[in-house]
């Protein structure tokens, strides 16, 4: 039985080190690391080469489950994709094996605590902005798109095509910030191929 780790933190500035040292102490000899939301699996490369290579008989090891997922889902088609190819799932901190009874139902309590968890820091967040922008103090997000610049270089003659790359954005979001007007139409905007 070979004993593969795996270890994450959700932001740059935190540190892996202890969570590496806890699995090399469990025995893994190859420990896959990564800074990324642990909310879904989409762009968490290392855990998905660590998925791809591991092989029946195989051990995944962890230090706690929220490392592995923080949403139910996810954490159940791990599990799931594991056990369909005969890999093992273990935890440092938590009492928690797959090969056992009592480690699989612990898993799935701390599966459902681990999104409790996550949904209710996703509430605190909109609680939180909503508040914000009851005081007029939350400005949102900086605007990516300059709708007098669009709307400028359409006056200018400047086709939507050319507009879009010029300024990194869609045709669509071009065509969303032109008036529907005869100028527009006469500049061939809207003009009808028949």
């Amino acid at each position: 039985m070979t004993f593969f780790g795996y270890a994450r933190v959700s932001t740059l500035d935190q540190d892996l080190s202890i969570q590496e040292a806890a699995l090399r102490a469990a025995g893994c000899q190859t420990i896959r690391s990564e800074k990324k939301s642990g909310t879904d699996r989409g762009g968490r490369t290392e855990l998905q080469i660590l998925l791809d290579f591991l092989r029946e008989g195989d051990t995944l090891v962890v230090t706690r489950i929220d490392r592995l997922a923080r949403s139910m889902k996810d954490l159940q088609d791990i599990v799931h994709e594991l056990k369909g190819r005969g890999v093992a799932l273990k935890a440092t901190e938590q009492p928690i094996d797959t090969t056992t009874a009592a480690g699989k139902a612990f898993l799935d309590m701390l599966g459902v605590f681990a999104e409790f968890e996550t949904n209710l820091r996703k509430e605190r967040q909109a609680e939180g902005i909503a508040a914000a922008k009851a005081r007029g103090v939350y400005k949102g997000g900086k605007p990516r798109i300059d709708p007098d610049a669009v709307r400028r270089l359409a006056v200018e003659g400047v086709r939507p095509a050319h507009i879009a790359r010029q300024l990194g954005i869609s045709r669509g979001t071009v065509y969303r910030f032109l008036p529907a007007s005869p100028a527009r139409a006469y500049r061939g905007y809207d003009a009808d191929p028949s």
